[in-house]
């Protein structure tokens, strides 16, 4: 305990690193008051109380915004669906693989496009999004009452986004995850109490059990977002003119989960489409109903099926886009490095891509398994506010953006030549935003 106070002593002792987490509250603090702002012409009291199914899920991303239809009813969650978009134009297209390959400048024209693509995206949704509001709870349906809201939830997200990008730039951690993750907890509280009532005394030692079930699913998680394969490195030694080989080995650390959070981001984007879309059509197409009642059932088997198939793509493709074995190989190369009995080149290229297709296929299977975790725990009696942080989207969100926040912390307070926040071990920063940079 005094080594914690220590810690947050000196945390806001830096100035610069107390301003950000200053900052940071009050971007946060200005989401979730709009969480609660209701879209003009819906009366609140007769909005139906929480959501279900894949809404339900989007439901606690958002932090209770999309039940409650408030003005960032959609959130952020538009532009990560434009994010794969040009994700996935940056592997098809010529002219979008050129701007990958010009650094920031053409990441900043990726960024734009992202932005600009976000807008038709968000209307498209916010007219699902309006058809699943109770007809009861909107005072004077129409067209005016549509093109109102379209325009203004729209407007939501496009705030969103700026506040993501704003956090980014004055305050700590990537904005658009903190966005995500500050939704995911604000719900936490109300799910813990609720799953205790619903125990109560009788059931206190199988809530107890939950308890100690949801730690150890904590703990994987995190097993899963730090671990790392280490490939032996060693730099010759130039004394004199010749190269001495006996200098000490390093390591390059290629993570078992190198994409991150991301997979489980852009298929659960992708997951809740096919429900919205269909809600408009569903009173009029048995196919629509359908693929409605499916995808928008998170226990059904098809769902779950096509969810941790979506989630192994992710990762492979993901892995593909965010490591380049040729970029690490060149490195090596004109920094006098090698692989110990593997040739510098083309050769130690294809060893890192070996390895790191070895350990993306576990790396990808657990993380499709700790997705559809909340699944397997509504079977067993979890009720189903709670079973969503037993794992799945919620807990890897909040796992991956908490360590890449104490990451963050950690590098200011060493840089300050503060005592880190750990006697011993360390943080391992995430190779990836959840995120895509904003």
């Amino acid at each position: 305990m005094k080594k914690f106070i220590e810690t947050i002593k000196n945390i806001f002792a830096i100035e610069d690193l107390r301003t950000r987490i200053f900052n940071t509250l009050f971007f946060i603090a200005i989401y979730r008051l709009g969480s609660f702002v209701v879209l003009p012409g819906v009366d609140a009291t007769k909005l139906k109380q929480g959501a279900a199914g894949i809404f339900g899920i989007l439901d606690t991303l958002l932090g209770g915004a999309f039940s409650n239809a408030s003005i960032f009813a959609l959130g952020i969650m538009p532009y990560i669906s434009a994010s794969i978009v040009l994700q996935l134009l940056t592997i098809a297209v010529p002219y979008f693989q050129k701007l990958q390959k010009e650094g920031e400048s053409g990441r900043k024209k990726i960024n734009q496009y992202t932005r600009f693509l976000t807008i038709p995206i968000v209307l498209a949704q916010s007219v699902g999004f309006i058809a699943t509001i109770n007809a009861d709870a909107i005072v004077n349906p129409g067209v005016l009452f549509t093109v109102s809201s379209m325009i203004i939830i729209t407007a939501g997200t496009l705030f969103c986004m700026w506040l993501g990008e704003k956090i980014t730039d004055k305050g700590i951690g990537n904005g658009i995850s903190m966005i995500i993750m500050i939704g995911i907890v604000s719900r936490f509280p109300g799910a813990i109490i609720g799953e205790a009532a619903a125990k109560g005394l009788n059931g206190a030692l199988i809530f107890l059990l939950e308890l100690v079930v949801l730690f150890f699913v904590v703990m994987a998680v995190i097993v899963l977002t730090q671990a790392v394969r280490q490939i032996p490195v060693q730099y010759a030694k130039q004394i004199g003119g010749t190269a001495q080989l006996n200098s000490q080995r390093q390591f390059i650390p290629m993570k078992v989960n190198a994409a991150g959070v991301m997979p489980i981001i852009f298929a659960q984007s992708l997951m809740f489409v096919p429900a919205i879309v269909a809600s408009v059509w569903q009173n009029d197409s048995d196919l629509a109903n359908t693929i409605g009642v499916k995808f928008s059932d998170y226990t059904s088997w098809e769902y779950n099926l096509v969810f941790g198939t979506l989630i192994l793509l992710f990762t492979y493709f993901y892995t593909a886009i965010s490591v380049n074995p040729n970029q690490i190989a060149d490195d090596l190369k004109r920094s006098g490095g090698f692989v110990p009995g593997v040739k510098p080149g083309a050769d130690t290229s294809e060893y890192i891509d070996e390895v790191l297709t070895r350990i993306t296929l576990p790396g990808a299977l657990a993380l499709a398994l700790i997705a559809i975790f909340p699944a397997i725990a509504l079977l067993f009696g979890v009720t189903r506010p709670f079973s969503a942080f037993y794992g799945g989207t919620s807990l890897i969100i909040m796992v991956g953006v908490v360590l890449d926040t104490l990451n963050q912390i950690q590098s200011y307070l060493l840089m300050r030549h503060y005592d880190g926040m750990m006697k011993s071990g360390k943080v391992r920063g995430r190779s990836t935003p959840i995120a895509l940079a904003s």
